[in-house]
This record gives structure tokens, C-alpha cells and sequence, in this order.
């Protein structure tokens, strides 16, 4: 990838697993991980299809945590080096992945539609544990998959991630 998303999703990533934490050990926290990061890699693709558009996160930053912490109660994190990465987590991008997380449908189509886009140039990704999931990882990330939890924060932005999406159906219709 042309611009370095990394910071945005490694953030972005790590706000989802705290605020729906895993079950199931060490895999279990691997597994999560796993999806979350699938999740998130996807919607950054989708929000900043462009490198010029990744460039321009990286530059000026993505907004933070603060809205996102409040809707899930999360509480304040104290100490500076313990809530710097906060500010490099993106709200759009979380909401997206929430909606990813909680329905396959929509994770379908936005890998189909990133699977053509500049950031996929030349690279093989495989989504298999956001698309696939086996019953493991399922119970693993049984909170970052279940869709009323993940409702107040993908609420936020699934118009326009179903915008983006070119689908016209609303979030109830398809399940």
C-alpha cells in the first residue's frame, strides 16, 4: 500500500478490543484480533480508497477516540502514553468495521469492492476470518461480532458506509 494506514488501523483496532473484549485465552485474543484487524483494514480502504487520501489521515489525523468512548462507557484513560493512541483512532473507520463485524452481508460487498481498489494493487489478502468465521472464532470474539452491542457505534456511519457501498437497501432490510 502506497500510503500507511497503520497507525489508523492498529488504533482503530485496538479501541474495538477494548471496548468488546475477547473470550478464550490467548487464541482467543489472537482470533479477535484477527477480525477486528480484517475488519478495520477494510473499512480504512473503503474510507481512504486513494494513497493520496491515506496520505492526507496521516497527516493531519483521523479525530480520536472521544465520541466513540463516550457511547460505549468507556471510562477515561489516565496517563498520557496510555491514551496518545486514542487520538489516532478513526470513528468513521470503527463504525464501518462495527458494521462489518455484525453483518456478513456488508462485509461481503466491501471486500468485494476494495478487492479492486489502489490498496489492493498486487497484493493478496485473504479475509477469511472476517468473512468465514469458524465456530472458534465466533466464540472468540462473540461480543465484537454480536450486532445490538455493536449497534450504538455502527449506527454512526452506516448510511454512509451503505453510500459507499452502492447498495440502496437500508440496514434492516437484509440480514
Amino acid at each position: 500500500m502506497g500510503a500507511d494506514l497503520t497507525p489508523v488501523t492498529t488504533a482503530t483496532t485496538q479501541w474495538l478490543l477494548r471496548s468488546y473484549p475477547h473470550a478464550g485465552g490467548v487464541l482467543g485474543a489472537a482470533l479477535a484480533e484477527a477480525q477486528a484487524r480484517q475488519a478495520v483494514t477494510v473499512a480504512a480502504w473503503l474510507r481512504y480508497p486513494t494513497t493520496t487520501e491515506a496520505a492526507l489521515v496521516t497527516m493531519a489525523g483521523p479525530g480520536g477516540s472521544g465520541r466513540l468512548d463516550r457511547l460505549v462507557g468507556a471510562v477515561e484513560w489516565a496517563g498520557e502514553e496510555e491514551s496518545a493512541w486514542r487520538s489516532w483512532v478513526d470513528e468513521v473507520v470503527a463504525s464501518w468495521a462495527a458494521c462489518l463485524l455484525g453483518r456478513p452481508d456488508l462485509a461481503q460487498e466491501a471486500v468485494a469492492l476494495v478487492a479492486h481498489r489502489e490498496h489492493m494493487a498486487g497484493l493478496a489478502f485473504d479475509f477469511r476470518r472476517l468473512l468465514s468465521p469458524d465456530d472458534t472464532d465466533l466464540r472468540a470474539a462473540a461480543l465484537l461480532r454480536h450486532p445490538d452491542l455493536l449497534e450504538p457505534v455502527a449506527v454512526l456511519h452506516r448510511d454512509a458506509l451503505t453510500l459507499r457501498l452502492g447498495l440502496s437497501r437500508g440496514w434492516s432490510d437484509a440480514a
